[in-house]
């Protein structure tokens, strides 16, 4: 029983490696791709619409008001990025009930990537939201002594993302494989289905996470209330 599908070598010549990790997201990336492009190719704005088509907009409607809720003031900025996120991590916990298919979440290099995404993500819209001043002027508040705490927990948060899906993936895999072992015909059914299950909460965990995160990068100072005019004489 291998741990990760990182110890699955396809192809290797000197440091370069094609393991399972890297086939799996690839295969995950294309079915993202090509499925979008089989549900957006015949888009209908009459009241006949196709399931597929019905199926689409409740998941981006479901999204977009998800990060609506979060903060964010303007959540179709933000739907290519979270989105995306949100559908890879849901895929990939779906496609865990294919026989012999290792999830690229279970993988630590995976998940690494992932929360590498949500650290640029953050000052990047951070960034586009307050301008450059602005943001970097969020690491001193509310007062200078706050800049290396903040720098700490820009780092610290990042390495508990990646850390947190990587165990919760890794550990339902784990015990899928031991109870397949011990009994191979009841209790693994019974497990992939609170896997799929504890995979898409881990989908949406990460997803709100990395929503939180940027709305509080983009969250600009506080207008001052406006003084109310003396109308005594």
């Amino acid at each position: 029983m291998h741990l990760s599908s990182d110890e699955t070598i396809f192809w290797q010549r000197g440091f370069f490696k094609l393991n399972g990790t890297i086939v799996s997201t690839w295969a995950l990336m294309f079915a993202l791709a090509a499925g979008s492009m089989l549900v957006t190719r015949k888009l209908s704005t009459n009241l006949k619409r196709s399931r597929w088509q019905n199926l689409l907009e409740i998941v981006v409607t479901g999204i977009e008001q998800q990060i609506q809720d979060v903060g964010l003031r303007h959540p179709k900025k933000y739907m290519g990025f979270l989105g995306t996120l949100f559908l890879f991590l849901a895929l990939a916990s779906l496609c865990t009930v294919i026989p012999g298919y290792d999830p690229p979440t279970g993988s630590l290099s995976t998940t690494a990537a992932l929360a590498l995404c949500v650290f640029v993500a953050v000052p990047f819209f951070g960034i586009s939201e307050q301008g450059l001043g602005g943001y970097l002027k969020s690491y001193m508040e509310p007062t200078v002594i706050m800049l290396p705490f903040n720098i700490i927990s820009e780092l610290s948060r990042t390495l508990a993302l990646a850390v947190r899906l990587f165990g919760n993936m890794m550990s339902g895999a784990m015990i899928l494989a031991i109870l397949l072992t011990i009994t191979p015909f009841i209790f693994p059914i019974a497990m992939s289905a609170l896997g799929l299950l504890t995979g898409m909460v881990q989908a949406y965990i990460f997803t709100i996470l990395a929503a939180v995160y940027i709305a509080a990068a983009t969250r600009g100072p506080r207008a001052e209330p406006a003084p109310t005019p003396n109308t005594t004489a």
